[in-house]
């Protein structure tokens, strides 16, 4: 061998042996990696099973005490019961959440026969706890949801240990997690449905994918579930569409897609964020209908029509005379959506106010005092039953009172309550009365001479003397009138809430007819419901002594709810030091956010890792913010009553915000201090951090779990010295 094939042998090997190097090196770099992924995926599990596991026995513990009716269990626990067996009746929410109660509570041995009658009433040998249960699951997956909510929103371990604890050891959250409530049912479906959201904008990178299509699906099924249990759902909608149309507007602007695929792309989520959830929602309408076949508590809220398909009810295939006749007994039903009955009773309307006469009201629910005898107006006594003249538009009548006897009456003295209206009454003895009760009855839309039929006829019945008609409207009255609604006299004869029709009518003498061709169909049925639900919301006024709240009172934890009282006390109320901090904490993101974008405007940018913590901080904090803001503020222009457990829903978003905050202080705090000044800090207020919301926990958790013995204020109580503010009633 020559001595250049030497040196060119040699340098082969050199280069050869420096590649096995490098190879070496990529492989033990490689292993590293791979080394340091396996372990921080290890402590991920480990720290989302711990907050499983922590969840799981913070929720569950003492899950069966008290073993008494406490709060709303009243209101939900019964409704689950009509469910299980099929009696209808009347809420202003939605069914989905009552039919999931009933559901569960059918499926655990429940059989639907405690009758829920107040709070403090012992279950006895009835099993509630599948119940209770079925609502504490659904509670407690709030946190871990809210844990997978943050970790996609920052890829930060600790915001997302932070906005989770932040709501696991809130003794308010776990306190309406535990009872048979809407409340967990409410808030898993909300925070499901911005898990579906974040989730789905992961995927942005694989369109029309599996996992694309599954999450979208996913987000529409959870929107769907949260405004049919309730209307508040409506404010994540709001959410899940504001973050939509910003995706899509992204979409529009990259160029290097083709306009058939963003079309795709649109098409694509009006089938499952709009047409999805339009359909289960009908659909659980249709399910809660159908179960419902047996009359019920709620069937005078709904029109004759509607009434005529409930088992049991009058109208249920029913058969009475098509036509009105003189000395029939009828009742009266207001022909608005969610009208009365025309009503009266024995108790007369107190000093003061107008003639004190007998009261006249509109009563939703079906009794004796609904009924009256029709007459003609000459007629002073009950007419002859062996005479058939039947009514017809434009005769003058009387109606008297089957009960007490006496003839619907009106007047020029003004109503209890509608001042511009004249007071009705009712007053004479045995039918026999003056010139103010004759009335004339016309049939809308019909000349006179027009037979009045039962159900079908709209009528309106003007004063003879003073021209007004009689009227009723949603307007309650005071406690004198047993807040039900108040029947006047109204000037405005055109008034659409004038209008009346006969839904029950007894007359021996003429032919009865079926009533099935008055039967709606389904969709007419799905939006009277809702017309109903609509007016018994904006109809919720509070009632005489009950405690209520105002919105600005709910973030500060101004006030809680009582649960259970006696010799078992549980009071709803926020963990101070969780909620406080909150406000704290949207404070400081609020400087901070007002902070980066000035530096940003004048050009002034940090280093790139800083930059990098910034912008992924303003991008889950603007959402979560945004989350809270419409779950919040929307309840300041509400007429309704309202209370402390409204505002929870928005607090899980105020909580992930703290957690998203706190990390970022966490993460900057080492570009502030010495590197290992900095990292030691770190651990130590992540630590103090942590261990603060646990021990809050366990100071406040009496409140959930029950306080027995000696009142807070007494220095033998385990609150004694907790009662940080007057207006805490615990």
């Amino acid at each position: 061998m020559t001595m250049k094939e030497q040196q060119s042998s040699t340098s082969k090997g050199k280069k050869t042996g420096e590649k096995i190097k490098i190879k070496l090196s990529k492989l033990q770099n490689e292993k590293k990696k791979m080394t340091t992924q396996d372990k921080d995926n290890m402590i991920w599990w480990l720290t989302f099973g711990g907050v499983l596991l922590l969840t799981a026995a913070t929720r569950l513990y003492k899950i069966e005490e008290p073993d008494h009716v406490c709060w709303d269990e009243t209101h939900f626990g019964k409704m689950g019961s009509w469910y299980i067996n099929h009696t209808f009746f009347f809420d202003v929410h939605p069914p989905l959440g009552k039919i999931l109660i009933g559901l569960s509570g059918k499926l655990t041995g429940y059989n639907g026969t405690f009758p829920f009658n107040k709070p403090g009433d012992k279950y006895g040998d009835h099993n509630y706890i599948g119940m209770r249960l079925f609502c504490v699951t659904l509670g407690a997956l709030i946190v871990p949801f809210s844990f997978l909510i943050v970790w996609e929103m920052t890829h930060s371990l600790t915001a997302a240990l932070l906005g989770a604890s932040f709501i696991m050891f809130d003794v308010g959250v776990l306190t309406l997690s535990q009872y048979i409530l809407l409340d967990p049912i409410l808030k898993f479906f909300i925070i499901g449905s911005v898990l579906g959201m974040v989730r789905f904008s992961t995927k942005k990178n694989r369109p029309f994918s599996f996992s694309w299509w599954f999450w979208l699906v996913w987000t529409g099924v959870f929107l769907a579930c949260s405004i049919s249990v309730k209307f508040v759902g409506l404010f994540v909608i709001l959410l899940v569409g504001v973050h939509t149309v910003i995706d899509l507007w992204e979409l529009l602007g990259n160029l290097d897609i083709s306009m058939v695929h963003i079309l795709k792309h649109f098409i694509a989520r009006v089938l499952c964020l709009i047409i999805l959830p339009g359909l289960l929602y009908t659909l659980f309408f249709y399910i809660h209908l159908h179960i419902l076949y047996k009359s019920g508590t709620g069937d005078g809220f709904f029109s004759s029509a509607f009434q005529s398909q409930l088992e049991g009810n009058s109208l249920y295939h029913a058969n009475m005379p098509r036509e009105v006749a003189y000395g029939a007994v009828i009742t009266l039903k207001s022909h608005r959506t969610g009208g009365g009955y025309l009503h009266s009773h024995w108790h007369l309307y107190p000093e003061g106010v107008g003639a004190r006469q007998q009261q006249v009201t509109a009563y939703s629910h079906k009794d004796d005092n609904n009924k009256w005898l029709i007459k003609k107006f000459d007629d002073q006594v009950h007419p002859s039953s062996n005479k058939i003249e039947l009514v017809k538009s434009g005769d003058l009548i009387r109606l008297e009172h089957l009960v007490t006897t006496r003839n619907i009456h009106s007047h020029r003295e003004v109503a209890p309550v509608t001042k511009r209206h004249q007071q009705v009454t009712c007053y004479g003895e045995n039918g026999t009365g003056d010139a103010n009760d004759v009335w004339k009855v016309e049939v809308v839309g019909g000349a006179d001479g027009e037979v009045l039929t039962t159900v079908k006829s709209k009528l309106r019945f003007i004063h003879y003397l003073t021209g007004c008609a009689l009227h009723s409207h949603s307007k309650q009255l005071p406690k004198w009138g047993f807040e039900q609604m108040e029947v006047t006299c109204n000037p405005n004869v055109r008034d659409k809430n004038n209008i009346w029709n006969v839904e029950d009518n007894i007359f021996p003498l003429l032919p009865n007819v079926s009533f099935e061709v008055y039967a709606p169909s389904f969709l007419e049925r799905f939006f009277e419901s809702h017309a109903v639900m609509f007016q018994g919301n904006s109809g919720l006024k509070p009632k005489e002594g009950e405690v209520t709240s105002r919105p600005w009172q709910w973030p500060i934890n101004f006030r809680g709810q009582f649960f259970s009282g006696h010799q078992y006390r549980i009071y709803l109320l926020g963990n101070p030091i969780i909620w406080w901090g909150n406000l704290v904490l949207m404070g400081v993101y609020l400087v901070a956010q007002g902070i980066i974008a000035l530096r940003h405007q004048r050009g002034c940018l940090a280093s790139s890792k800083v930059e990098d913590i910034n912008s992924s901080m303003s991008h889950a904090s603007k959402w979560l913010f945004l989350a809270w803001s419409l779950h919040y503020f929307p309840f300041y222009g509400m007429g309704r009553i309202l209370y402390f457990h409204h505002y929870f829903p928005a607090l899980l978003f105020s909580c992930m915000l703290s957690g998203v905050i706190l990390d970022y202080l966490l993460s900057v705090i080492p570009y502030a201090l010495p590197w290992n000044l900095g990292v030691s800090f770190y651990h130590w207020l992540l630590g103090t951090v942590l261990a603060g919301l646990a021990y809050s926990f366990y100071l406040f958790s009496p409140l959930s779990y029950g306080m027995e013995g000696p009142p807070s204020s007494s220095p033998n109580s385990t609150m004694y010295g907790l009662r940080w503010l007057e207006s805490w009633e615990f």
